[in-house]
């Protein structure tokens, strides 16, 4: 018996709620069984010191978490609420365009691919930006199609206020202006919106969201954006390598295919291509999910040529290209109507089912070394494991200082002291002494007025390090290593890290970083 349209629909929307649903329980489930990463310890860190602004990046992802820490406690899980539901609502908003352009079949396989690519579920499960960032560029998308094609007042102030809020989140939203412009510019049916004062008015609305960090940044001498400019390429200075280079694509692309699976990679490739053609999607359709992804993909090629791209900035970029390619592989029936070959859709399916395969196999990975990954291979056990043990081995140094309550807690670098500050008991106000690496918002939180006098506990990773603890301290002991350890079914107990533990008495100053070339982008004249 043949199911009716109606049925079939209904069977669909049953369908595509149910795996938004189910992935929103895994991750929640998930987010609070294994450790802080550095990076997430470092952004719980910012939500402890509420500012307009940042020095790496814009206030909403401390903004967020500091909303969930009053509400459930300075634990994991909610740290990591605010980008597991971002992710889960970024996720609905692309179900939504799938089937306002198209049908909630090709929603139930935007939804798969939104569930089941690591890209997304690893900026779900570690609280970066970028999970808050998929949000915005999703939501903004989605009143973006409505936006150009009924060209209502709604629907583009609420286009710009995603957009702002997208750049309270993280500057590569900005990106979504050009994609925006691309995107009607070159679309017949769309390019006379540009007329309309309906467009303009809603990028007014996100430009006036943004404003809190213009004003911070005009109050510390522009020092983010200094920052941008620095890892975009514009360092300044003798440092810079050659300003044309192909040494980092191979990474650029390799680091793609894996967040995305290779053959899902391959098909939003094929995509954009088949897109143009205009013989299986609607073109004016076509044409705003092709320009709305791969501009940005584009643009962080290009950079590619320049400077080494981590592979979680481009992650807008795949967006609306996951719309598409559901939309162009979304059953046999349609594969025969367009004229494709009916094993292009088995073998999209099967791309599918290799990104859940790889991805279940990280999130196991996050929980218990389930892959026979040696201890330095192993990225999620050097990120998640051993903080807790370390938080208190150094709480036992401090208690043996001669003045406890006089002694403070410092890394070498960020990681360490956000990683201190989250796992010693009482979780205290830690350090990170800059001088010797890079700038960072430890900077903005401690002068050495504040500290001058007082002993510390520290962490650093290369021992030589010891020889220049003497400039800032009056008298360091001798280093102790100190090894974070693994144990697992496979090699059995595995050494992950090995950091050295100082303690030094009498801080004479010397908190903040020195830059090493005057022509730096990021010192501050």
């Amino acid at each position: 018996m043949i199911l009716s349209r109606t049925t079939q629909e209904a069977q669909y929307i049953r369908l595509t709620w149910l795996v938004l649903g189910l992935g929103l329980i895994v991750r929640l489930c998930m987010s609070g069984q294994f450790l802080l990463a550095p990076d997430e310890a470092y952004y719980w860190q910012w939500s402890r010191y509420l500012a307009l602004g940042y020095h790496d990046h814009p206030p909403m992802i401390a903004w967020a978490i500091w909303l969930a820490t009053q509400l459930l406690g300075h634990t994991e899980f909610a740290v990591r609420l605010p980008t597991v539901l971002a992710l889960a609502f970024a996720s609905v908003y692309l179900c939504l365009l799938a089937r306002y352009w198209f049908s909630w079949q090709t929603a139930l396989q935007v939804a798969l691919l939104s569930q089941g690519v690591l890209l997304m579920t690893g900026s779900a499960l570690i609280a970066t930006p970028d999970g808050m960032l998929l949000l915005c560029w999703a939501a903004a998308c989605y009143h973006a199609a409505r936006a150009v094609e009924r060209d209502t007042l709604l629907q583009w102030l609420l286009t710009g206020i995603w957009f702002g809020l997208g750049m309270l989140t993280k500057y590569t939203m900005l990106l979504f202006l050009p994609s925006l412009f691309f995107a009607i510019v070159f679309t017949t049916a769309y390019r006379q919106r540009l007329l309309s004062i309906r467009p303009w008015l809603g990028l007014v609305v996100g430009c006036m969201l943004f404003t809190p960090v213009i004003l911070w940044n005009m109050e510390n001498n522009w020092v983010t954006f200094r920052h941008v400019l620095f890892q975009g390429g514009g360092q300044g200075g003798g440092d810079q390598g050659p300003f044309f280079t192909l040494s980092f694509l191979p990474e650029f692309f390799g680091a793609q295919a894996a967040l995305v699976s290779p053959l899902i990679f391959l098909c939003i490739l094929a995509g954009w291509v088949k897109g143009w053609a205009g013989n299986q999607l609607p073109r004016a359709q076509a044409s705003f999910l092709i320009w709305m992804s791969l501009t940005t993909f584009l643009v962080f090629t290009l950079l590619a040529l320049h400077v080494r791209i981590y592979g979680n900035w481009p992650a807008p970029a795949y967006l609306t290209a996951f719309v598409l390619i559901a939309a162009l592989y979304n059953s046999p029936g349609q594969a025969r109507k367009t004229g494709q070959k009916v094993s292009r859709y088995y073998l999209w399916w099967f791309g599918l089912g290799l990104s859940f395969v790889a991805s279940m196999l990280i999130m196991a990975q996050l929980l218990y070394p389930v892959l026979p990954l040696r201890a330095e291979l192993d990225r999620a056990a050097q990120e998640t494991r051993g903080w807790d043990t370390l938080g208190e081995l150094v709480d036992k140094e401090v208690q043996g200082m001669p003045q406890p309550d006089e002694t403070f807690v410092f890394g070498l670098r960020y990681q360490f002291a956000s990683e201190l500050a989250f796992y010693m008991q009482e979780q205290p106000h830690t350090v990170s002494i800059n001088r010797w690496s890079r700038p960072n918002v430890y900077d903005f939180w401690f002068q050495d007025e504040m500290l001058l006098g007082q002993d510390a506990v520290g962490i650093f990773e290369h021992e030589p390090v010891i020889t220049v603890l003497p400039e800032v301290f009056e008298r360091v002991d001798p280093v102790e290593p100190v090894t974070i350890k693994r144990t697992g079914p496979w090699f059995g107990e595995e050494k992950l890290h090995t950091l050295y533990l100082a303690r030094c008495y009498g801080f004479k100053g010397g908190l903040a970083w020195i830059p090493k070339n005057p022509a730096d982008v990021r010192a501050v004249q």
